[in-house]
């Protein structure tokens, strides 16, 4: 059965990389907990501000269950 999970992070100024290796973290821990066998896309968009300034992530996953 194909599922698909959302994860999502804000960022904030210099901060970045760290926001970054905490969602991979998130994610590898998913896949970890839920013995995922098959991943078939791993996605992610940014959010912007009324400004246009990137604001956040999202980070999508599909997968085999």
């Amino acid at each position: 059965m194909v599922k698909v999970k959302t994860f999502g992070s804000q960022f904030q100024i210099f901060h970045i990389t760290k926001e970054l290796s905490d969602l991979d973290a998130a994610v590898n821990n998913f896949l970890a907990d839920n013995k995922v066998k098959k991943v078939i896309s791993v996605s992610d968009a940014t959010t912007t501000n009324v400004d246009g300034a990137t604001m956040g992530i999202i980070r999508v996953l599909t997968y085999e269950s």
